[in-house]
């Protein structure tokens, strides 16, 4: 049995649950291209993420409107990491003739749910019949004013570094799923499924100039900051007790935290002298460590002692 879409259908399908559009789009879905206002005093930003069937969901664990809804998060979330304000999505679908109609319609609502949430407008995309699984490319396209972008290259020696949020929630319910094929309720159900990309820390810190350098935490602590690292041209000693991570009866929470990835939390740097708040729009900041002029990265345990911290979170292509 083949999808009971036609291409035509699909569209009209997504369009009709898109809504109206943002002041920042003159024409969205309808003509071949978007046309989107330039906005003086203002940069803009634009990113990209694939989703892919296997790799960043499995049909039998996530729900379609889940997968909606993380597709267009991992987009805001990189927006929300150089402080900007999303303006406007394209999706590009590539979809298998035989998926139920119902699979596409609570995906569309997933994602449209949080678009609404935070005044995107879905502007235009394509689609295609995929002769393997699901995939999913989203470009956002955000704007920040000139000169107050936060980029990863900032932080120097002596910075703090502060994350938002807990760490490691995501991952752990990834190895229930993975063990048991169940996924725990409450809160980490949420941190999986549904999590919250933090553009409004974002946007605070880069308003206030807080942040020296930021990213989000989508492939894992450590990986991350290594990213902030290298960009910087630093070190890191992160302080293992400071971690803000779940309690996570018989399981390493550390090592989730660290390693685990899909938290889409952020990451940021600042220097010494500025006052970081224990909350920034409402979401707990924690101070995890500092920035060293030595090159490398190191985790400080309870007594002071060091050891070298890899970065062992996510990475494609990586074995």
């Amino acid at each position: 049995m083949r999808l009971k879409l036609s291409e035509r259908d699909l569209i009209r399908l997504v369009r009709a649950r898109a809504g109206r559009r943002s002041g920042a789009v003159l024409q969205g879905i309808g003509d071949d291209c978007a046309r989107l206002a330039p906005q003086p005093g203002y940069e803009t930003l634009v990113t990209t993420d694939f989703t892919l069937e296997d790799v960043h969901f499995r049909r039998e664990w996530h729900p379609a409107e889940s997968v909606g809804h993380r597709a267009l998060a991992r987009g805001l979330s990189d927006i929300a990491a150089m402080g900007g304000e999303p303006l406007a999505a394209f999706l590009s679908l590539a979809l298998p003739g035989k998926l139920p109609r119902r699979w596409v319609e609570d995906f569309a609502r997933g994602f449209l749910a949080l678009a609404k949430k935070f005044g995107v407008t879905l502007a235009g995309g394509d689609t295609a019949e995929s002769p393997g699984g699901i995939l999913a490319d989203v470009v956002v396209v955000g704007r920040v004013p000139k000169g107050q972008a936060v980029l990863r290259s900032g932080a120097r020696a002596g910075d703090g570094i502060y994350v938002t949020g807990e760490l490691g929630g995501s991952a752990a319910v990834l190895h229930q799923l993975l063990q048991s094929g169940k996924a725990p309720k409450g809160k980490l159900h949420a941190a999986h499924f549904f999590p919250t990309p933090r553009v409004a820390a974002g946007r605070a810190l880069a308003v206030k100039r807080l942040a020296s350098a930021m990213i989000d935490v989508s492939d894992g602590l450590s990986t991350d900051l290594s990213h902030l690292c290298e960009e910087s041209g630093t070190g890191a000693l992160v302080n293992e007790h400071s971690v803000p991570r779940p309690v996570l009866p018989g399981a390493s929470s550390l090592h989730y935290a660290l390693h685990g990835g899909d938290d889409y939390e952020l990451l940021f740097t600042a220097p010494r002298t500025a006052r970081v708040p224990a909350k920034i729009a409402g979401v707990r900041v924690t101070r995890i460590g500092e920035m060293v002029k030595q090159k490398g990265m190191w985790l400080v345990d309870s007594h002071g002692q060091q050891k070298a911290l890899q970065a062992r979170g996510w990475q494609h292509f990586g074995g």
